[in-house]
This record gives C-alpha cells, sequence and structure tokens, in this order.
C-alpha cells in the first residue's frame, strides 16, 4: 500500500468519510436498540403498547440505514462475508453495535481487513 505522510495509508484516507458514516450510524443503531428494549419493557411488562408503534418503525429504518453503510464500508475496505455478515448482525444485539464499532474503527485505520 502507498503511504500518506501523516502515517495512514492512502486505502485509509479514502475510507475516513465512509467509516465515519458507518460510525454515526453504529452509534444511532446502539441508541436504538437500547430505547426499543424500554419500549418493550413498557409493552409487556406495563401493558403500553402506544411507545412501541411508534418507536418500533422508527428503530426499523435507522437498522435498515446502518445496514447499508456497513455493507458500503464492508465493500470499499473489502471486508470477508463473515466479518461483514458479524458486523451486520451486531446492529440486533443491544450494546454489541458499540463494540463491533470500537473493533471495525481500530481495523480499518490501522489498516486490517474484517
Amino acid at each position: 500500500m502507498v503511504t500518506t505522510d501523516n502515517g495512514g495509508t492512502a486505502a485509509t484516507t479514502s475510507l475516513r468519510k465512509p467509516l465515519l458514516r458507518f460510525r454515526v450510524a453504529a452509534f444511532v443503531t446502539g441508541l436504538g436498540l437500547l430505547g426499543l428494549v424500554a419500549v418493550m419493557i413498557l409493552r409487556y411488562g406495563f401493558d403500553n403498547p402506544e411507545p412501541s408503534a411508534v418507536f418500533s418503525p422508527i428503530h426499523g429504518v435507522v437498522y435498515m440505514v446502518y445496514l447499508v453503510l456497513a455493507v458500503d464500508l464492508g465493500l470499499k475496505a473489502r471486508w470477508s462475508i463473515r466479518g461483514t455478515l458479524g458486523v451486520l448482525l451486531a446492529g440486533c444485539v443491544p450494546l454489541l453495535s458499540f463494540v463491533a464499532e470500537r473493533a471495525v474503527t481500530r481495523r480499518v485505520e490501522s489498516g486490517r481487513r474484517l
């Protein structure tokens, strides 16, 4: 790979914007999952379905955006299919999207594939 004068690689530099978009999406998805847990507790624990009826579709759209941005980064960073699927599934488990975001960021910034 070609090295730039700031110590990064040209490939890492070209991934800066897709990585930032993915990081934002992973953070928002993680918060959305925590919110979804809260509204599910309200729905099934306290018999209050209204918050769930509003929040669940919003969370679905946020997760679809996460999927698109994760696949975009995966294609540009040339991740393996297994690594890409792992990142996509991380958006389904509360708190795991935060962990995946950190791991992906470290690997992309160091120029390693997933």
